[in-house]
């Protein structure tokens, strides 16, 4: 089997998750070289590497180069890593919505793959999440619109953001004031209806603006109508989404539940009378988006609607993984 030579960009929980999914899944690796800011010994998902420091001739010899640090990075060496002749797949939001760089779910549209000219792009995690469920339904009965609401992990901001919700935690259990700095507003005990900055013409933050913009693109609608609100909860690690589906076709929750239970990367847990559906714990360190609660819309008489709540591990399914399988995807068709 051919092996390839892959570059890891970035060093933080998203690069140590890229490390160990790509042992784990026995990728093809001849070699992995790790690039950060500065030259140091680090061990990175369980292995210590010498991490190097970024030039232009950083990426001479490799094949696929994954990027698990800031957007102001990726575009800073996008050209570099082209030039050498790697490929690029990068999990922040630089490219995202450029025409010429496909955003890939591998399990949703990995026919995009095959016009890459050396950059991917990886979606957002809660996009990711929400597709891995949607898109098995969609292709079978039409999407038409979306209403959701996703209940974001803490770590989803990074480890500033775990770190303070741990912080919280044991100051409030010894009686210590709570400090606030990695969100607006203390996370434990409350909810935070805001992840990132708002848009001024809409009023919808662009964390909201994401999901719509990148299911348009990635389910190729650009008409679809999909509303979301984002709030970020007191949660360890793992994403959760309540979404309000709305089809061309009358779909029933059995179907539905037949759907999923055939779709790559999704886990029917559906039996609420026995307490059995998705929640962040279960879905934590999983590969699977769990889906349940499963059930036809009550608000409409014309059988065209679903609700559905879905949870999945946002360093995993909505970044790690993902990367990882767009690069299995790649060897796959050739593509590298």
């Amino acid at each position: 089997m051919k092996k390839y030579a892959v570059g890891l960009v970035g060093v933080g929980a998203v690069g140590a998750e890229m490390v160990k999914t790509l042992r784990e899944r026995s990728f093809p690796c001849s070699r992995i070289e790790v690039f950060a800011s500065r030259e140091r010994d680090e061990k990175i998902g369980g292995e210590t590497f010498r991490v190097r420091r970024l030039d232009a001739r950083s990426f001479d010899g490799l094949d696929i180069v994954l990027f698990a640090g800031k957007t102001d990075v990726a575009r800073e060496w996008r050209d570099a890593v082209v030039k050498a002749g790697a490929v690029m797949i990068d999990n922040s939001r630089a490219f995202r919505q450029d025409p010429d760089v496909p955003l890939v779910v591998p399990q949703v549209n990995p026919e995009d793959l095959d016009w890459h000219k050396g950059v991917v792009a990886n979606p957002n995690c809660t996009t990711a999440i929400m597709l891995e469920a949607v898109a098995p339904l969609h292709r079978a009965k039409g999407l038409r619109r979306v209403v959701a609401a996703t209940y974001q992990a803490a770590s989803g901001a990074g480890a500033p953001g775990l770190e303070e919700l741990e912080k919280q935690i044991a100051d409030c259990a010894a009686g210590r004031p709570l400090e606030v700095k990695a969100f607006r507003h203390r996370l434990l005990g409350n909810l935070i209806p805001q992840i990132d900055s708002v848009d001024g013409e809409t009023q919808y933050t662009l964390e909201e603006l994401k999901m719509r913009n990148e299911a348009r693109k990635m389910l190729h609608l650009p008409g679809l109508m999909l509303s979301c609100t984002s709030v970020r909860v007191p949660v360890a690690r793992a994403h959760s989404e309540s979404l309000n589906l709305e089809f061309d076709n009358p779909v029933t929750p059995q179907e539905a539940r037949e759907i999923l239970s055939r779709a790559e990367g999704v886990r029917v847990v559906d039996d609420p009378a026995a307490g059995v559906y998705p929640m962040p714990l279960d879905a934590t360190g999983g590969y699977d988006v769990l889906a349940g609660r499963i059930r036809q819309d009550i608000s409409r008489d014309d059988g065209r609607g679903l609700e559905m709540f879905v949870s999945g591990d946002q360093l995993l399914r909505g970044a790690a993984l993902n990367a990882v399988e767009i690069a299995e995807h790649l060897v796959k068709r050739g593509l590298v």
